[in-house]
């Protein structure tokens, strides 16, 4: 077993490592605690890291290890926003603090709720789990993907893959972004929906990596009379 502490120590080297970062002054910037050389030592000691130098390795365990942390705290990203509904600046916080608390079988659950996602709401990708690549669909999905709308049904954008740049910037060129309704119209001969007044066609791929809320899932707030 990993202690809190350690955990976010092997956050910092994934996230570091990302931006193809691996000295020890980089992960002290990227961790949310403070380590000092004798933490370092003791996860070398069990054989979860490497050093070299100034910079820091995972080993193959190291590796698995850390991805299961960065799994559940992005995993905890995509429920803090687009189910629990709180707020962008309490997101980190609470996801720091889900992630050392999710037993394995709570953690394919959520992932399955929200539809195996890809990535999170700031853009970086989740690792896979066990449940992705058997394709689980056990637990009703409330997060699917827009193309498994049926016609006349509407759902609410919880976020998008990014896919290609072009794909991402023309979406969000047309008003197509998190928290906007979108109805479906029809599938055949184009895929057509409707947002605010306007009607637009998309191409299957792109509809199959935008993700939304299906409405009938989900309590939407009435508007005054």
């Amino acid at each position: 077993m990993l202690s809190e502490k350690q955990e976010e120590m092997l956050e910092a080297v994934w996230t570091s490592g990302e931006s193809k970062n691996f000295s020890v002054d980089f992960i002290k910037k990227n961790c949310v605690v403070d380590f000092n050389d004798s933490d370092l030592q003791e996860l070398e000691s069990r054989g979860l890291i490497v050093r070299s130098a100034d910079k820091v390795l995972f080993s193959r365990d190291g590796k698995l290890a850390a991805e299961g942390v960065i799994r559940r705290h992005r995993l905890a990203k995509v429920l803090i926003t687009s189910i629990l509904k709180l707020k962008a600046n309490e997101m980190e916080e609470i996801a720091c603090k889900v992630e050392h608390s999710l037993l394995p079988e709570v953690e394919e659950a959520i992932c399955t709720l929200l539809g195996h996602p890809e990535v999170c709401p700031d853009g970086k990708s989740i690792p896979q789990g066990r449940c992705c690549q058997k394709g689980a669909t056990r637990i009703g999905k409330i997060v699917l993907s827009l193309f498994e709308l049926a016609p006349g049904e509407s759902g609410k954008i919880t976020y998008i893959k990014p896919g290609s740049q072009s794909n991402l910037n023309q979406l969000l060129s047309v008003g197509l972004h998190p928290g906007v309704i979108v109805t479906v119209l029809r599938k055949l001969p184009a895929f057509c929906i409707r947002l605010e007044n306007t009607e637009l066609a998309l191409d299957e791929d792109i509809a199959k990596n935008v993700f939304v809320w299906r409405l009938s899932d989900m309590f939407i707030d009435q508007p005054k009379k």
